[in-house]
Parts: structure tokens; sequence; C-alpha cells
């Protein structure tokens, strides 16, 4: 293995010229309108496995762009999930992102009720006057009270990116946003984070920018 001297701008393209000639060695083919939003999902994570595990339903890209466009904002479970979603690109719509997990009448709230602060958050986020997309990356208990509110009548998420990692119930949430006609983006499987939660989003914000979207 040798140094390869790649200028500081350059880098990001040329991890982007990597994953492709991986992806091209390891015989991994990938539908073109989704390749700029795997690839950055493999781009975050170096796991190639992403090429076949996230799982988009039927128009999920253009939806998400189309809801974006029209000004929705984006609801994440994590502060870190918060801090990578690129905030600038989505104010150009007039969206924001909203985190609710740190505050305070949340945590007391879902001490009292003996829920989680991701399932008090969700309440929370749908109760917005807006159109929410949900960025989900670590907590399976926002995905699960998500379908609970849908189950119910009472929420219908616009959006849902359901990539929370981990092994107590993470599989089984997101195979409940699976089963629904929410559009949804979703990781199978284990693997996720709100680094990729994020990613998804930047993925989408930086194809619309580039008006292929």
């Amino acid at each position: 293995m040798e140094l390869e001297h790649v200028l500081p701008q350059d880098i990001e393209k040329r991890s982007f010229e990597i994953i492709t000639e991986e992806l091209k060695a390891k015989n991994i083919d990938i539908d073109e309108d989704k390749a700029f939003l795997i690839k950055r999902a493999i781009h975050t994570t170096a796991d190639f496995e992403y090429a076949s595990s996230l799982c988009f339903s039927k128009n999920a890209i253009g939806t998400m762009a189309g809801l974006i466009r029209a000004g929705a904002h984006i609801v994440t479970d994590t502060n870190m999930g918060l801090s990578g979603i690129n905030k600038k690109e989505l104010a150009i719509y007039g969206g924001e992102v909203h985190c609710f997990m740190a505050d305070e009448d949340v945590a007391r709230e879902a001490k009292e009720r003996g829920v989680t602060r991701a399932v008090v958050s969700m309440e929370r986020a749908a109760k917005l006057n807006q159109e929410v997309i949900f960025a989900i990356g670590n907590a399976p208990t926002a995905l699960i009270n998500l379908r609970s509110m849908y189950d119910a009548h009472i929420f219908v998420p616009k959006f849902v990116i359901g990539v929370p990692v981990g092994f107590v119930n993470v599989e089984y949430a997101k195979e409940l946003i699976m089963d629904t006609d929410i559009p949804y983006i979703i990781n199978r499987g284990r693997k996720g984070g709100s680094n990729v939660a994020a990613a998804i989003v930047n993925a989408v914000l930086y194809e619309m920018r580039k008006g292929k979207l």
C-alpha cells in the first residue's frame, strides 16, 4: 500500500472514485438513480454492505426531495444527527432540523411515564405544525412509537429514514415501518447510526443543489 497524494479539496471526490472502483471490482450493481445516496452511505461508513441492505419504498428519493422542496422539517433522535445534517442547504427550502431528546421536559416526562425519551420526542414531533421527515439513527423505540401512532390513526409520518444501529428490537422496528404505506429509506439489519441518517439527508440535499432532483 502506498501513500496517495490528494489535495484536501479533492479527498471526497477521490473517495467516491474509490467506492465506484471497488463496487465494480466486487461485481456489485446498484440502481443508477439510487447510486449517489448508497455511495454516500458507504463513504460515511466504509461499509459496502449498504449497497445491498438499504431499502427504498416506491419513489422514495423523489418523495423526500419533494417534501424538502415544500419546506418540510426534519426530526432526528440524536443531537449527533442534528449536527450532521447540512442545515444551510435545508434552510434554502425553508426547512429546519429538530431534536427533542435532550430537552429537560422530555426527559422528565419519559421518566414519569416509564418510556424512552425517543417515545416522547416522537410525540412532540407529531405536534409540530409542519410536514416532518424523521431521520432515526439510534433509537428503535422511535420507530416503534411512530408505528403505534400510525396504527392508532393519531399521526402518519410523511417520510421515515430508519437506520438505528444496535441489537435490541432494531431489526423488528425497521420492519414495522416497512410494513406500512409510509414512504421510507431503511437499512435492514443491525447496522446504521446517526451518521448514516444524516448522510442520507445530505445526499438528497446535495443532489437537489445539483439540480438532479
